[in-house]
Formats: structure tokens, sequence, C-alpha cells
């Protein structure tokens, strides 16, 4: 009886012991599973760069993290730039929009920056994107004025969401949709729709960007 219960006590030993084993080592696995990258935040309204090297990392490891981000202008322009490219300066989608935030050429003629130089000048694309948006902030101040704080389409309008659905569909097509209170609206040829980013990308503090008709771009 003592030699059975002896038996016993070994084998519910081992299985502890081999139990302790398989919880360290997947704790191990999943503490090296992804490079943790430390953020360092910059001051409020310069350009943020890192994300290309921080998605480098994850995509290494076939994973994505979206970078943690405030309600601030950095906040904004880095998940704008997410869902328009993951983040990648050098993307350019299946219709020939480019770069990080996905610009079109049309655009850029606008703003006279050349094609050629934008894909392989990141502090370039952070500049035209800043540009952009002083410009569409002067096309649509008067919108901006008048909806921000409403409601229409189910949406609660603010001036980020505004200048967020500008940079899908120009100022143009919002001018539309806020006027019409939501009956006339535009959708991209992936099938998004303004109103998606009038709402995904409300409540950001744009209050840095000063409206200007004709925005210079700095060498």
């Amino acid at each position: 009886m003592k030699i059975k219960n002896s038996k016993i006590f070994i084998a519910i030993t081992l299985l502890g012991i081999a139990f302790f084993l398989v919880s360290f080592a997947n704790d191990m696995i999943d503490n090296n599973a992804i490079d943790i990258v430390k953020i360092n935040r910059p001051e409020p309204g310069f350009s943020f760069v890192p994300t290309q090297e921080m998605l480098a990392k994850t995509e290494a490891n076939k994973k994505l993290n979206i970078p943690f981000v405030e309600k601030d202008f950095v906040g904004f322009k880095e998940a704008l730039a997410f869902k328009e490219s993951q983040g990648k300066y050098s993307r350019v989608n299946t219709l020939g929009y480019l770069g990080k935030y996905q610009f079109g050429r049309s655009t850029l003629k606008e703003l006279h920056v050349n094609p050629k130089n934008f894909l392989k000048d990141p502090m370039l694309q952070e500049k035209t994107f800043i540009a952009n948006l002083e410009k569409n902030k002067y096309i649509l101040r008067k919108e901006i004025k008048k909806f921000s704080g409403k409601w229409v389409g189910g949406i609660k309008i603010t001036e980020s969401g505004i200048l967020a659905a500008a940079h899908l569909g120009g100022a143009g097509a919002v001018q539309q949709y806020l006027w019409s209170y939501g009956k006339n609206t535009m959708t991209d040829a992936y099938g998004t729709n303004i109103k998606h980013y009038l709402k995904k990308f409300s409540g950001y503090d744009l209050s840095n960007i000063i409206p200007k008709k004709n925005p210079k771009i700095t060498k």
C-alpha cells in the first residue's frame, strides 16, 4: 500500500514539474514574440517619423502594432496614416496614390510637390501632409465654423473629422455632404465613404493647424 501511495505521489510531483516547465516556456515565447518599441512623443506640432521603423519590426514577426496615440495632432496624423497605408512612406496603391498618407498626383501638383521626389523623402511627405491640412482648413473654414458640434447624418461633426474626410475625398465632397445634411455623399474607389472618415477621425485637437490659402512647403 505504501509503495502504491509512493508511486502516486511521484507521478503527481512529476506532473506538477512538467506543468511548470510548459507554463514557463510559453511565457518565454510570449515575451519574446515581439520586440517592445518605446515611443518618445515629440513636441506638439513636430513631425513624427519613427512609425516606419516600428512597422518594420512588427512585420518581421508577421504582426502589426498600432502605435498608441492621443487625441492631438500627432495622434490624428498617425491614425490617418495607419488607415491609409499602415504608415508606410514607400506605399503605392493600385490607383497610384503615393506614400504614407496616400496622396494623389493632382493634389501634389496643386501643392507644387514633385511626385518623383515624394516617395524618397519622408520629411517631404510630412510637410506635404501639413500643407494640405492648412489648405483644406482654409477652404472649409465656413463649414468648420457652422457645423462643428452639430449632428449630420447621425454623426457629430468635428473639425478633425471634416479635415480627415477632405483628405479622403477632397474639400468639395465634404462641402456637398454637409450642406446637403448628409444626402449627397462620396465614396472612393475602394468603397470608403467620407461619412466613415467624419466619424472615425472625430474629436482630435487640430487647433495648431493654421488655415492658409496658399501654404508653402519649406525646403
